[in-house]
């Protein structure tokens, strides 16, 4: 009897990623257009979570609405012959009652369907998207969203290198003057932040809380984590993420690591969401089909966490 293969979400979202790094583009290094507003669905508006705000913005279309097939079709629309869409991703949730002890249990599973954006369709009306004056410069912002999180870490300038220590929940920074600008300053503050928001004191992360070794892959996801959380902070402040050039060592080494584990994207983009509405004080409507679910994670404190997590070399492939 012939075994058909069937590819999950996860394959197909990670295979995405892997197709985008070999022609040299880095997702999580895409801010959105801080004037038109991170990608949303053209006809809820509501915007796109996790993973999926890489997946769309990698795309590069100006306009930030997507929607899917039927969405379009309903709405008396039509996608243009030989388009392609993109795949996002979503949660759905079972709940099961046992009938004897009439304990619920919940169950997530990851779904995938197929987006369009706006410039690839015909006969739906696309909103206008008002741009109000900013009476704050990008840099303004960057300070203020700083001051904005909540049980902030002591920050302490003058160190030769960034770094965050979880034993003391201290982060070290070289001084302003030592960064070529400041967008390269803060790009490298919300990296480490990003960490320390995983502190057991704030969201308990498992990746920064549990022991490992530099290249394992709990290191390699816990870099991820912040590499995407900060990104998504410089979005949010309309400036580019300036720290590490897409070095061809660097995309090789994402490579590797993201074809050992095709969980890793996902479940990385839906911690670092977590992390930048931390930071961002921020507290979204639960919505359980948009976020990963914690099923699974740790909730208690290991012994011998990390002694420092900091910008440095890429991971290395897990072995």
């Amino acid at each position: 009897m012939d075994t058909i293969q069937r590819t999950t979400p996860y394959e197909v979202i990670t295979d995405r990623i892997l197709a985008l790094l070999e022609q040299g583009t880095v997702p999580w290094r895409k801010p959105w257009n801080s004037a038109t507003g991170m990608p949303r669905n053209l006809f809820s508006q509501r915007s796109y979570r996790g993973i999926n705000v890489w997946l769309l913005t990698a795309m590069g279309y100006t306009s930030p609405f997507w929607a899917t097939f039927h969405q379009v079709t309903a709405a008396g629309g039509t996608v243009r012959k030989g388009e392609r869409g993109v795949p996002v991703v979503f949660w759905k949730v079972y709940d099961t009652e046992n009938a004897d002890t009439g304990d619920r249990d919940t169950r997530f599973v990851l779904r995938q369907y197929t987006v369009f954006n706006v410039a690839q369709l015909d006969g739906v009306a696309v909103p206008e998207i008002p741009v109000p004056p900013d009476p704050f410069t990008p840099i303004e912002r960057c300070a203020q969203l700083v001051e904005a999180m909540p049980q902030r870490p002591a920050i302490v300038h003058g160190y030769h290198r960034a770094c965050y220590t979880p034993a003391t929940d201290t982060l070290h920074m070289p001084l302003p003057a030592c960064f070529e600008r400041p967008e390269a300053y803060y790009t490298t503050l919300y990296h480490e932040l990003v960490h320390a928001s995983g502190h057991r004191g704030r969201l308990n992360r498992a990746t920064l809380t549990a022991p490992c070794l530099f290249g394992d892959p709990t290191y390699a996801k816990e870099e991820l984590v912040a590499e995407m959380g900060a990104t998504y902070l410089c979005g949010v402040c309309g400036i580019a993420h300036t720290t590490i050039a897409n070095s061809a060592a660097y995309l090789q080494s994402w490579m590797a690591v993201l074809r050992h584990d095709a969980t890793l994207l996902v479940q990385a983009a839906a911690q670092a969401q977590r992390a930048a509405d931390y930071i961002q004080n921020l507290h979204p409507a639960t919505d359980a089909s948009l976020v990963q679910p914690l099923a699974g994670q740790r909730t208690t404190l290991l012994q011998g966490e990390r002694d420092v997590v900091g910008i440095g070399a890429p991971p290395s492939p897990p072995a």
